[in-house]
């Protein structure tokens, strides 16, 4: 570990009681969308009291779900291995009990399981502080002092605060803004109000230390809801009655959901408290609720989020590149090598089927750049990946492409595209070894002058490239044609003549289409220089065109 990190990790922990953040990620860094963290915080239902099953709850960690530990203890009840501890601050398996390792299942246990089943992509992390039989005076900053030192004197004599540096508030706080540096604060879960009544006092301060939160994460109240279990009612329970109460929280919030408890069960031995399969249920009730109020979007882009340290999942939070050329745009006629594609990033520069550069040179994104015997490629090409380049055309004409590549079969090839429209020909390798780098012809383009777009597609595995060449071909000198006339009349009319790819090879006059094409046809030197097909147009007049076949 770096000295600066460790001395932020010793200032961290030294500023625990103070209210001071725990940690900072990177500058460059921003919080991983994906990692979705929610606050669980109330008194004994909430902290645990449904049986665990050891095979069931703690010998199959469920898949990309977290906790944050709120306080230091020994790992052995939590997950039956001996001599770990759990440090506070720091990020662990979601094993029950969460909350304290005397307790028991909780509610946010299978809230956290349930939420990452309906959320595929998405890691759930929770941070858990709790306290048997508080009031919710014990969570508002302004009062929880003067509660531990009245009404909640036993609560402190027990040693459950403690476990909080006698500040729950300050806890929830602490941890919250530890865990922003890493993922989303997505919302609350909440319960609590067997040791106060609901009336409207009770929910306003509810209320506030939801708030108090908020406002000193920065976070928007429209964007994060509020979830709040509803108590027992299951026989001779205790707090059924207090349910009206509860649901009038709605009142309070901007953004609230309600975890009904009807007709799940108690433990059967207190009137407080849900049984197994009540805390389970009432856990996927929480996600029920919490799924209509958060927004559910999962970015495609962003990485797996690293379940032992979730700073090593942060994306980058420097603004997307611009889109345009690498450095400038690109001469042609001249060489496109294939490492200066275009800036933007992916999708807008190019696309490529494998994460992080293979080769490791030059550039940082997905694209594969090597270095191999003969200076930098790029490589691993896949069909249906692609590079865009911005290239300068210097003068309207007739140009030769051709490409330096490399692979160990002859199947690897490429295309050529100039803003969006097929030029030349297929490019393939010739099959002598991703080592022995051969150019290759691409055919003929007519271009225009001025900026352009170039995309480079591959049309077949595996080809290493180069880069592609363009080469201006000379103007033609003129064919002199067999009895053409050095003046015009008034019934002759200009043609041309074209070979197969499209290049003009002369201009002359003749009465009339036929005409122009015995000219075309009696001519010795065409037949001399360039036997085969070619097209007469009338110049004007792109319709008429005629094939006029020549042998020699």
């Amino acid at each position: 570990m770096s000295v600066e990190r460790e001395l932020k990790k010793i200032l961290a922990y030294a500023g625990v009681a103070a209210g001071l953040s725990m940690f900072a990620v990177g500058a460059n860094a921003a919080p991983n969308p994906n990692f979705h963290i929610y606050i669980a915080y109330g008194q004994s239902n909430m902290a645990g009291n449904g049986d665990i099953v050891p095979s069931e709850d703690q010998a199959n960690p469920p898949k990309n779900f977290i906790m944050l530990a709120s306080h230091n203890a020994n790992a052995s009840q939590r997950s039956g291995k001996t001599n770990q501890s759990i440090k506070t601050g720091e990020w662990y398996p979601a094993i029950p009990p969460m909350f304290h390792a005397f307790e028991n299942l909780s509610p946010a246990d299978y809230f956290g399981r349930a939420m990452v089943d309906s959320l595929p992509g998405v890691t759930v992390g929770i941070i858990p502080v709790a306290i048997g039989a508080v009031s919710i005076r014990a969570f508002d900053k302004d009062q929880y002092e003067a509660y531990f030192r009245g009404d909640g004197k036993d609560i402190m004599n027990w040693g459950w605060p403690k476990d909080y540096d006698n500040n729950p508030p300050g806890r929830i706080l602490e941890l919250a803004k530890k865990a922003k540096e890493v993922g989303v604060i997505k919302g609350f879960i909440f319960h609590q109000g067997e040791s106060d009544g609901t009336d409207a006092n009770w929910r306003k301060t509810v209320y506030k230390t939801y708030k108090d939160v908020i406002d000193a994460l920065g976070l928007d109240e429209n964007e994060v809801p509020f979830v709040a279990g509803e108590l027992l009612q299951e026989g001779n329970n205790c707090c059924g009655s207090k349910n009206g109460g509860i649901a009038e929280l709605k009142n309070n919030f901007k953004k609230f959901g309600l975890a009904s408890s009807k007709g799940l069960k108690g433990n059967g031995k207190d009137p407080y408290h849900f049984g197994r399969e009540g805390v389970i249920e009432l856990g996927r009730r929480y996600v029920h609720e919490m799924l209509k109020l958060i927004d559910k979007t999962i970015d495609p882009d962003a990485p797996a989020v690293d379940l032992v340290d979730p700073s090593k999942s942060t994306v980058s939070d420097e603004p997307p590149e611009e889109y345009g050329p690498y450095t400038e745009a690109i001469a042609i006629p001249g060489k496109v090598q294939a490492e200066n594609y275009n800036k933007g990033g992916a999708d807008k520069a190019y696309m490529d089927l494998s994460k992080g550069n293979e080769g490791g040179k030059l550039r940082k994104n997905d694209v594969d750049i090597y270095q191999p015997n003969m200076g930098i490629v790029v490589g691993h090409c896949q069909a249906t990946e692609w590079l865009k380049y911005t290239v300068n055309v210097a003068a309207d004409g007739d140009y030769e492409i051709s490409a330096n590549v490399a692979g160990d079969n002859g199947t690897g090839s490429l295309v050529l595209y100039m803003d969006d429209k097929r030029i030349g020909t297929e490019i393939a390798n010739e099959g002598k070894g991703f080592d022995n780098f051969t150019t290759v012809s691409g055919g003929k383009a007519t271009l225009t002058k001025g900026e352009h777009e170039l995309k480079l597609e591959i049309t077949n595995d595996w080809i290493d490239i180069d880069y592609v060449e363009f080469k201006e071909i000379s103007a033609q000198p003129p064919i002199g044609l067999k009895n053409i006339r050095l003046s015009m009349t008034e019934a002759e009319s200009n043609y041309s003549v074209f070979d197969m790819q499209g290049i003009k090879l002369s201009s002359f006059t003749a009465k009339g289409m036929n005409e122009a094409m015995n000219l075309v046809r009696e001519n010795a030197k065409l037949r001399k220089q360039a036997r085969g097909v070619f097209f007469v147009r009338k110049n004007g007049d792109k319709s008429l065109t005629k094939k006029v076949v020549i042998h020699e």
